[in-house]
Formats: structure tokens, C-alpha cells, sequence
């Protein structure tokens, strides 16, 4: 988890979210995080992160809805949200931590 450390120590804002392949919702979302990475550019950074390859790391984080976005600036977790969420709340999101 060291890399995770290193990774969300970044003075720009990173969407992290937490997905599985077999769910439903999380798979509803993949269009919406392609068009937040676009819409954020070098501004911001989206990460997908599959529960089933980073279970330990989901299970830190207690990760018990999918999917849960969380968004972290310097380090720190400045926003968390469980479940389906749209586009431009999502950019809006982002844009109030750059």
C-alpha cells in the first residue's frame, strides 16, 4: 500500500473509484468516469480500482458499496460517495479541489 500512499500525495485532485466487473452499477459508470478524465485533462486524475485485484486496499478503506467514489487531495480524503453518480456532479466535484 505504499504505492497508494505515493499516489494520492499529489497536489492535484484524483477521483478514486472503487468497481467490480460483475456489478451492474459500476459498469453504468465507466462512460461517465471517460467523460470526467476529459473533461478534467492534466487538472485532475481518475483511477478505477477493481475490489477483487485491491481487496485489501478496499477492505482499509472500507469499501462496502459499489461503486464508491472518494476523491483525495494532498494525501487526504476531501469528498466520499457510495453509488451511481453522474457526470457533471462529478466534474463539479473535482473542479472545487484544483
Amino acid at each position: 500500500m505504499s504505492k497508494f500512499g505515493e499516489l494520492i500525495d499529489d497536489k492535484l485532485p484524483l477521483l478514486l473509484v472503487f468497481f467490480n466487473q460483475n456489478d451492474e452499477v459500476s459498469s453504468v459508470m465507466h462512460p461517465v468516469l471517460k467523460d470526467v478524465a476529459a473533461a478534467m485533462g492534466d487538472k485532475g486524475k481518475v483511477i478505477k480500482i477493481d475490489t477483487e485485484k485491491n481487496d485489501k486496499l478496499s477492505e482499509a478503506l472500507r469499501v462496502r458499496v459499489l461503486p464508491t467514489l472518494m476523491i483525495y487531495k494532498l494525501g487526504e480524503m476531501v469528498w466520499r460517495q457510495s453509488g451511481e453518480q453522474d457526470a457533471n456532479t462529478l466534474i463539479s466535484l473535482m473542479q472545487d479541489h484544483v
